[in-house]
Order: structure tokens, then sequence, then C-alpha cells
């Protein structure tokens, strides 16, 4: 065997509850799919992964199960997850690479348990090491925030399963925060408020168009948003049907989960020293993430801190690029 012809991969993996994106070094970002597998209920054998396995959810029949292995940003499902991440780098690895390197995002709130299941996770799926980066670190990163300076900065990210708040200096984390309120938990908030308002239950896939579609931060710009239609099946007749919603009901129910998002960075805030928290109100707020997309979300934060805030060039691509960018200092 001729090893020297199998050249050295390095991965960057962004290993989110709703999107895995997968950096690779001296390409960029290569795969952003969804964190869904689809399973065979009997033998447990893999069907569909990624895109393919998303568009089954709420559509499998009852021997094929959809699931997200992940939750919460952390792993829920050990096997699955190790088999979607061997999908994800099988799909980057060329003929004539050896088995790469890896670096993982992990919630900046996440126990030594959860981070070492996930270093197993990636030897299990075929890395040759696997490292960790805290998500909002590499979301500095990727937001091109000058995380290795003696000047103080301040990202919040909004991922599907957590929301990571931490000021950053001198490339390492000051303060920060770590809430299960994100966009799963604004999902749920609509299903919910759907379900009770209009006896009328919803998809998670609906719930989560209807919020990219109408949310918002606040109830007057909701109003400026208009309204849409959504499908589901009727509570009381069982039956299919169709509703008018309001923007304005979406704002009412994801509201309890923007004034949580709101309050850890007010925490996070009052955690920072006052030399940091000065460049942070001179700097701004950076948000990271699917959430900062949220109508009016950063004008919200900005209200209730009296500091800046804007949303990164990139707020979706940000955590992988920045693990990317982080592969250059294994």
């Amino acid at each position: 065997m001729v090893w020297w012809l199998f050249k050295k991969q390095r991965i960057g993996i962004d290993l989110g509850t709703a999107n895995t994106n997968v950096y690779v070094d001296g390409k960029g970002i290569v795969i952003g799919e969804p964190s869904v597998v689809a399973l065979e209920k009997d033998t447990g054998e893999i069907v569909a992964v990624g895109e393919e396995a998303n568009n089954m959810i709420g559509r499998t029949p009852g021997s094929i199960v959809a699931t997200r292995p992940m939750k919460d940003g952390v792993i829920a499902e050990f096997d699955t997850t190790a088999a979607m991440m061997e999908y994800f780098i099988n799909k980057t690895r060329s003929k004539w690479s050896s088995k790469p390197q890896v670096v993982i995002c992990v919630p900046g709130g996440g126990t030594e348990v959860e981070k070492r299941a996930v270093v197993d996770a990636a030897l299990l799926a075929g890395a040759r090491e696997a490292f960790l980066i805290e998500e909002p670190f590499a979301a500095a990163i990727g937001a091109d925030l000058p995380v290795n300076d003696p000047t103080g900065s301040m990202v919040v990210d909004i991922g599907g399963g957590t929301t990571d708040v931490a000021t950053i200096s001198l490339g390492g984390i000051v303060s920060g925060r770590m809430s299960r309120s994100a966009g799963d938990a604004m999902d749920e908030a609509i299903t919910s408020f759907i379900r009770n308002k209009y006896n009328l239950l919803i998809g998670e896939r609906t719930a989560e168009s209807v919020k990219i579609e109408l949310g918002s931060a606040s109830e007057e710009l909701a109003k400026e948003l208009g309204s849409t239609e959504i499908r589901g099946r009727d509570l009381v007749t069982g039956l299919p049907k169709t509703i008018t919603i309001e923007a304005t009901d979406i704002s009412e129910a994801i509201s309890e989960v923007v004034e949580d998002i709101i309050d850890i960075v007010k925490e996070t805030l009052e955690d920072t020293p006052p030399e940091i928290s000065a460049d942070v109100i001179d700097r701004g707020i950076v948000l990271t993430g699917g959430g900062a997309l949220l109508n009016g979300l950063a004008e919200a934060i900005s209200d209730a801190t009296d500091v800046p805030v804007f949303v990164a060039n990139d707020p979706l691509n940000c955590v992988a690029l920045g693990t990317g960018l982080a592969l250059k200092h294994i």
C-alpha cells in the first residue's frame, strides 16, 4: 500500500439540532442539510439521511420513522447520530483521503458527558481525531469578530435547539449563558397556540414555515406582516381543515421564547466585567444562527439592553464558517 498517496483531510462540522453544515478545509461549506435520519423500525437500517429524510417527516408509513437524533443541541440518540455523521463524513471524503481530523461544535453550556458523547460519535463515524469548539466562539469567528484581540465582543447564536450567548476577549469566553429557548421552542409554541386557539393540529414543518413567514419579536411589527393560510387536522371533527392565521397570533405564540432570549442576554451582560461591557456598548451585539432572522428581534434586544444589535452578514453559516477557520489551529 502506498500510504503517501493518501491526503490528510480536515473537516469542520456544525452539528445542529435542526441542520448540519460541513466545512472542508480548502473548499469551504460543502454540505448543508437537515439533521434528520429515516430508519426502518424493525431492523434499524437507515433509509435516508439529510434532506431526503427531512422530506419524509410526517409522511412515513408505519414501518419507517423519520427522527432528529439531536435534541436541544446534544445527542439524544447516539447510534443514529453516529450514523448521520458517518453519512456526512463519507459524502465529503475523496477517494485518496485518509480518515479526517474533525472539529465539531457543541453548545456553550454542555456537560462533559455530553461533550464526550460527541467525540465518541465522531470517532465511531470514521474520524481519525475529533476536537470540540463551543458554538458561540465559532459563531464569533464566523462573524469576523476580533476574538483574539484585547477587545470585548458579544455574540448571540440562536440555533434550533439552543441559544448561546457569550462575551469574548483574548481568545476565550469571558461570560456566557445557554438556554433551550431557541428555534424549536418557537415551533412548539406555535403548534401549541394553534391547537389551543383554533382546535387545529399542525405538523412541525408547517409551524416552522409559518414562523419564517410571519414570525416577529413585536406585536406592532406583526400588524404589518399580514396573514397566511395553514392546513392541518381539525381536533373536533378529525377532518382536514384550512384556516387563516394572523401574524399577530404568531407573535403572541412565541413571545415567551423571545422574552427568555432577551433575559439571558441581560444576564450575560450583568456578569460581564465593566471594561468589556464598555467595548460591547461601542461595538454592539452580533446575532447569528437561524433565529437571528426573526423579524424585529435585533430591535427588541437593543430596546431591552440599550446596546446596538446587528445581524451577522451570513447568520445561518457563521458557526460552520468559524468551525472551518478553527481547523487551521488544531
